[in-house]
C-alpha cells in the first residue's frame, strides 16, 4: 500500500480556477478543473503544487478517485466523503489528477461509509501505466479522457448510480417515500442528507469569506440562523473559524463556485 500523498496534522480542505487567497500570500497549488458530461462524473480536475505547505481540507460530500505523481513515487487513491475539516501538509513539486464522482455514485463492492473520513483505499499501481481495481487492471487516467475509463468501470458494473439522492437533494419525493429515500441516501453516500446539506453549505460560506465577505454577509449568503450557527459550523467543516478565514484568506482544498437553492 502506498503512503498517503498528504499528511494531516491534528487540529481543525486548494482553490480551483478562482483562487480565492490573500493577494500577498503565495499560492500553494495551482489547479485547473472541468465539467463533465458523464452521468457518473461532476468534474475533472488537476493540480500541482510549488512548493510543500499547508492548506485547509475541507469537509467533502462526494467519492474521488486521485492520481498522484510525486518525485519519489506515483499512487492511485480512492477517496471518500469527510466530515470535518483538518490542516493538510501538501508535499512539494507535486502533481495531482481527479476524477470527482457525481454525488449518487458509489461502488457497490465498496460501502462509501467505509470510505468515509480519510478511509482512503491506495490501489496498487502497475507498470505500464495501470492500476488495480475490483480485481481488474485499469489504465491511469489522463485529464482529457477519464471518461473514457469511467465508462468502462460502469460497464464493468465497478460503480453504479443511485436516483434516490437526486430525489432527496431536489425534494422529489412524495410523503410516503421520503424516508425510503432518505434511508438509501445515507447507504449510498455514507452520510444523511442533514449532514450533506451541511457540508455544502459551510463549503459555500468559505468561498464566500476567502472571497472577502464579511462574517455578517456570509452568514446571510449561505443561510445561516445567525453567526453563532456560522462559526460552529464552518469551525468544524471547515477546519477554521469564519473570522480567520475572512482576515488569512488560506488556501483551501479543491473548490468552485457554489450557490445554495
Amino acid at each position: 500500500m502506498a503512503a498517503s500523498p498528504f499528511s494531516i496534522s491534528s487540529g481543525s480542505g486548494v482553490t480551483g480556477t478562482d483562487d480565492m487567497l490573500s493577494p500577498d500570500r503565495p499560492v500553494l497549488i495551482e489547479f485547473v478543473d472541468r465539467e463533465s458530461d458523464s452521468p457518473y462524473v461532476e468534474r475533472v480536475w488537476r493540480s500541482r503544487s510549488r512548493s510543500g505547505g499547508s492548506f485547509l481540507s475541507m469537509a467533502e460530500g462526494n467519492i474521488e478517485l486521485v492520481v498522484t505523481r510525486l518525485p519519489e513515487f506515483s499512487a492511485v487513491t480512492l477517496r471518500g466523503p469527510v466530515t470535518r475539516g483538518a490542516l493538510v501538509e501538501c508535499p512539494p513539486n507535486g502533481e495531482w489528477l481527479a476524477i470527482r464522482f457525481r454525488l449518487g455514485t458509489y461502488l457497490p463492492a465498496i460501502p462509501t461509509a467505509a470510505l468515509i473520513d480519510r478511509q482512503d483505499i491506495h490501489l496498487p499501481v502497475l507498470s505500464g501505466c495501470r492500476f488495480l481495481l475490483a480485481d481488474l487492471s485499469w489504465d491511469i487516467p489522463s485529464y482529457d479522457d477519464a471518461e473514457l475509463l469511467v465508462a468502462r468501470l460502469a460497464r464493468a458494473g465497478v460503480i453504479a448510480r443511485s436516483d434516490a439522492t437526486d430525489a432527496a437533494v431536489e425534494s422529489d419525493v412524495d410523503w410516503m417515500s421520503q424516508r425510503s429515500v432518505q434511508r438509501h441516501f445515507r447507504r449510498v453516500t455514507g452520510m444523511t442528507f442533514s449532514s450533506y446539506q451541511q457540508i455544502q453549505r459551510a463549503r459555500h460560506a468559505a468561498a464566500l469569506l476567502v472571497s472577502g465577505s464579511s462574517v455578517l454577509d456570509a452568514t446571510s449568503g449561505a443561510g445561516y440562523f445567525d453567526q453563532a450557527h456560522l462559526t460552529r459550523s464552518v469551525r468544524q467543516l471547515i477546519g477554521m473559524t469564519p473570522a480567520r478565514l475572512a482576515r488569512e484568506r488560506p488556501q483551501l482544498s479543491f473548490s468552485y463556485k457554489t450557490t445554495m437553492s
